[in-house]
C-alpha cells in the first residue's frame, strides 16, 4: 500500500470508530486505532474539511488538554428500521448515527397477502411522518427468510401464507417515494453485533433461534452473503434424513426439530394425545411462546425433552459448522435463548468435542447468548446505510 492508500484506510477506520462510539475525543480515537495523536489529528482535520465529521469545542474529559470532541456530521434525514416476519412487525426510528429518535414498538400481525403486509409498513411510515413533520425518512427492512439485497426482493418468507417473491424495495419506493434497503433478519443481528456489541472485533457468527433458525457471518469485517444471497441457512442443514418434512421441501432439517415453530407444533400434538376426561382442556391448548417457556422452566417433562432434543441438534449442526469454517465466536439470539443456561450448555456440550478447537482461552470456541436489547437488534438493520456510506467513500476517495 502506498501512503495515499494507507491514509485513506486510516480515514475509514476513524469514521467507523465514530459510528460506533457516536462521539469521541482525539486521544480516545488514537487509542482505539493505535495511531499517534499527531497522525490522528491530521486525518481528523481532513475529515472535518471534507464535511464528513464535525468538531465540538466541548471536552469529554476533565483531564488533559482540551481538544474537544468529534462526531459524524449530522444528516437531515432519519432511518425507519423494521424487522418483519409473518407474525410480527417491529420498528424504531433512528438518525444517521443510528441513535434512537423515538420509542421501539412491536405488534403481532397476520397478513394474508403481500399487499396487506405492504399496507402495514406504509401505515407505520406515515405515523412517523406525521410525528416528525418535514423530516426525510428512509426505510431499512430486515425480513425473515431468503432475501436478495441487491434487488430488495423477499424471495421466500417461511410460514407466510404466500409463496411467490415480493418486490419490497420497488413497491415501497413507488408507494412512499423514499429510499428503501432490504436484507435478511440475521444480517440485521450481525450488523447490530458488529457495530454495537462490546466484543465485536474479528470474525464471528450470529445465530437466530426463534420462529425459524438462521445465521449470518462477519468475515474480515464484512458480511458474507454468498453469490445467491443464501449463506447462513443453518436451519436447513439435515439432522435426520428420515425426519419430518420441512417448508424447504426436504426432510429432517434442523428447523423441524429445534425451531420454536417446530417445538410448539410437536408439543401441541403431545398435549392433544394426553387429553383425557380428567383434563379435556389440554386438547384445545394453543401454547404460545410464553407458555412454552413457562412450562419448560416449571420442569414439564415432555417440554424439557423436546427442547433438549432441539438443543442437541443445534449443537451437532454447530459442531459441523465449526469444523468447516473455523469461526469460533458465536452469538445466539432469538426467543429460544429464554430457555436459559441449561439449554445453552446442552448446545455447548455438543461442540466441546471438536478436535480442531484451540486449547487456549483466547482463541477457543466461545458460544454465548447475545446481550443486545431487542431495540438495539432492530436498529442493526439501519447500519446498511452506514456500511454503504463507508463503501462509497472508499470507492470515490482512492483513485483506481
Amino acid at each position: 500500500m502506498n501512503n495515499q492508500k494507507v491514509r485513506h484506510h486510516n480515514k475509514q477506520v476513524l469514521l467507523a470508530l465514530l459510528y460506533q462510539l457516536k462521539e469521541a475525543s482525539k486521544s480516545t480515537l488514537a487509542r482505539h486505532c493505535e495511531l499517534s495523536i499527531p497522525a490522528v489529528s491530521k486525518i481528523l482535520d481532513e475529515l472535518v474539511a471534507d464535511g464528513a465529521i464535525s468538531h465540538s469545542e466541548q471536552n469529554l474529559s476533565l483531564r488533559g488538554i482540551n481538544g474537544g470532541s468529534y462526531r459524524i456530521a449530522s444528516g437531515k434525514g432519519a432511518i425507519l428500521c423494521f424487522n418483519i416476519s409473518p407474525t410480527s412487525l417491529e420498528s424504531i426510528l433512528v438518525d444517521n448515527l443510528i441513535t434512537p429518535l423515538g420509542e421501539f414498538c412491536g405488534q403481532k400481525i397476520a397478513p394474508q397477502t403481500p399487499d396487506e403486509l405492504l399496507r402495514l409498513i406504509e401505515a407505520h411510515y406515515y405515523q412517523h411522518k406525521r410525528r416528525h413533520k418535514g423530516l426525510a425518512i428512509r426505510l431499512a427492512l430486515a425480513v425473515h427468510g431468503q432475501v436478495n439485497p441487491a434487488t430488495g426482493v423477499s424471495q421466500t418468507m417461511p410460514q407466510a401464507p404466500w409463496h411467490a417473491p415480493v418486490e419490497l424495495k420497488y413497491l415501497l419506493e413507488e408507494r412512499l417515494g423514499c429510499e428503501v434497503m432490504v436484507d435478511n433478519d440475521c444480517i440485521m443481528l450481525a450488523l447490530a453485533q458488529k457495530w454495537q456489541g462490546r466484543e465485536s472485533g474479528g470474525d464471528f457468527c450470529v445465530i437466530n433461534v426463534d420462529y425459524g433458525i438462521g445465521s449470518a457471518f462477519i468475515i474480515n469485517g464484512q458480511i458474507y452473503r454468498g453469490t445467491l444471497f443464501g449463506s447462513g441457512q443453518i436451519g436447513h442443514t439435515i439432522i435426520n434424513p428420515d425426519g419430518s418434512a420441512c417448508a424447504c421441501g426436504r426432510y429432517g432439517c434442523l428447523e423441524t426439530v429445534a425451531s420454536l415453530f417446530a417445538i410448539k407444533k410437536r408439543a401441541r400434538v403431545f398435549l392433544k394425545q394426553q387429553a383425557s376426561a380428567d383434563n379435556p382442556a389440554l386438547a384445545g391448548v394453543e401454547l404460545d411462546t410464553a407458555q412454552l417457556l413457562a412450562l419448560y422452566h416449571q420442569g414439564d417433562t415432555m417440554i424439557r425433552a423436546l427442547v433438549d432434543e432441539g438443543a442437541r441438534a443445534i449443537g451437532l449442526s454447530l459442531y459441523n459448522f465449526l469444523n468447516i469454517l473455523n469461526i469460533n465466536r458465536i452469538w445466539l439470539y432469538g426467543r429460544s435463548c429464554g430457555f436459559g443456561e441449561t439449554w445453552l450448555q446442552t448446545i455447548v456440550s455438543q461442540t466441546g468435542a471438536n478436535p480442531f478447537d484451540c486449547s487456549d482461552a483466547v482463541n477457543a470456541t466461545q458460544l454465548r447468548v447475545g446481550t443486545l436489547s431487542r431495540a438495539q437488534q432492530v436498529m442493526g438493520i439501519g447500519y446498511l446505510y452506514v456500511e454503504r456510506a463507508l463503501e462509497r467513500r472508499s470507492d470515490t476517495s482512492v483513485p483506481g
